[in-house]
């Protein structure tokens, strides 16, 4: 029984969980919009803004907790230089979810995580 157990596992194990989520992540910060199911836009969707509430200030303490999450340091830079300071003065929601239908071969629901 999974009662009082809060983590969304999305039908894999912790380490392929945590890979396809840092995945995604840096391209949603690369790309700055992504195409994928809405459980998986759920999931994803703190980690993202707790990362973006990260590179608002510009620190070598804030490069090095980014650089736990993005796989790559594009995505980290760009965080850092580019997404921090366009929402320096919004105090949080960073990122929009809209649904765009259901998926042709298992009928998911998809949505599209993009950044406001």
């Amino acid at each position: 029984m999974r009662h009082r157990n809060t983590t969304k596992t999305l039908g894999r194990k912790k380490a392929s969980r945590e890979a396809m989520l840092r995945n995604l992540a840096t391209s949603i910060v690369l790309h700055e919009t992504v195409r994928t199911t809405s459980a998986k836009a759920s999931v994803i969707r703190p980690i993202v803004e707790k990362a973006v509430t990260r590179g608002k200030e510009s620190t070598l303490h804030a490069r090095r907790e980014l650089m736990k999450l993005f796989m790559t340091e594009g995505a980290v830079n760009k965080v850092l230089e580019v997404i921090g300071p366009r929402y320096a003065t919004r105090p949080g929601g960073y990122t929009r979810i809209t649904k765009v239908g259901n998926r042709q071969g298992d009928g998911a629901d998809m949505v599209e995580i993009s950044f406001v």
